[in-house]
């Protein structure tokens, strides 16, 4: 700090009794001095720094505090107590950026400031990189629409079941909530079952939309359970132990096109098909009736609109042929040219028209 003294000639008198505006004066300069060697500061320094600033920042004007905080938030090493100061204050274009992404501000100071402040601090908070239970629990029950909104899409969030609780009670009167919750990867089977429960049909049919291929599943599931009507599967095959398999696979994380590959070459038959059905949302036997028909234009829609390699979209027309079928060299290549050429788009319109004709 003798840097900052032989700069400021006088500084502890400024400190103790100086005016405002020359305290001002004094905080803009020595914050701007370890602003621009914080890289190389030690901790001590930090610390000797932090000591003198905190009681010259607060005399700054407002956007001189705003843009300190924007620059100390993405520091590793801002001083904690000035960063807590200014992360307290009510002016959320100062304490805002810090939090949102300051990493210096620890979970005390954060729950603090959640119970305290307003809607402003809540929505920056939400959408720190990570947020503990404690913390989303507090954010939860005192956030307004779009805080709890904004928390519940963000990934890095964590909830406890009393903060799920809040979240799907809420979820009922919110359809957009309802989705986010929907689409939360760390959502149990249950409560993806309470979530459905207090929705509407158009969200549930949304939330299918919108969710990852491995979750759909879980959601026929849950609206089956919530029927007490198994899903009716129109079929000479028995899928339901497949079902049951692909339901395990999405429990464990383990439900990809990896998986269905390997029950392709495998030649299972009823398991790839309950797998498409998950990953398109398409039904088992709209599926069954499309990929048993003559052509094999299904699989080319499907694997475009999935996002499948030619090895998967190949793997299952072979399955569809059956291991007495062997296609020519010429065949697979003519069926890999159509692949190809097939435009996304027009594979979701198609697939998206399958999904509206299915059969309940």
């Amino acid at each position: 700090m003798t840097v900052a003294r032989s700069l400021i000639p006088g500084l502890e008198e400024i400190v103790r009794n100086g005016d405002p505006k020359r305290q001002a004066e004094a905080g803009r300069r020595i914050a701007e001095l370890f602003l621009q060697d914080a890289a190389n500061l030690r901790s001590d320094h930090v610390d000797l720094f932090d000591d003198i600033l905190v009681d010259l920042v607060p005399h700054t004007e407002i956007a001189a505090r705003a843009d300190l905080a924007e620059r100390l938030s993405i520091l590793a090493n801002a001083p904690r107590a000035l960063v807590g100061q200014l992360a307290h204050e009510v002016e959320i274009s100062i304490a805002g950026p810090l939090l949102r992404r300051s990493p210096v501000i620890d979970e005390q100071t954060l729950i603090q400031i959640a119970r305290l402040r307003g809607q402003g601090h809540l929505l920056a908070m939400s959408e720190r990189p990570t947020l503990s239970p404690d913390l989303t629990d507090v954010i939860v029950r005192r956030g307004d629409r779009d805080v709890v909104r904004r928390a519940a899409g963000n990934s890095g969030a964590q909830f406890s079941h009393t903060g799920y609780s809040e979240l799907i009670k809420r979820a009922g009167k919110d359809g957009v909530l309802t989705l986010k919750v929907g689409q939360r990867d760390d959502l149990s089977d249950m409560q993806l079952k309470d979530l459905l429960s207090g929705s509407i049909d158009v969200l549930r049919r949304r939330l299918m939309e919108v969710v990852k291929p491995g979750r759909q599943i879980a959601i026929r599931q849950a609206m089956s359970e919530i029927s007490g009507v198994p899903a009716k599967i129109e079929s000479r095959r028995d899928f339901a132990p497949a079902q049951r398999k692909i339901l395990a696979l999405h429990r464990e994380g383990e439900l990809n096109e990896g998986a269905l590959l390997g029950f392709a070459k495998n030649h299972q038959y009823e398991e790839s098909v309950a797998t498409l059905s998950a990953m398109s949302g398409v039904n088992i036997p709209t599926l069954d009736r499309l990929i048993s028909g003559d052509r094999h234009d299904p699989i080319l829609v499907l694997g475009k609109a999935i996002g499948f390699e030619w090895a998967t979209v190949r793997a299952l027309i072979l399955l569809r042929l059956g291991p007495a079928r062997v296609p020519s060299p010429t065949d697979i290549e003519n069926v890999r040219v159509n692949f190809v050429r097939l435009m996304p788009v027009t594979a979701e319109r198609v697939v998206n028209f399958w999904q509206t004709r299915q059969s309940a």
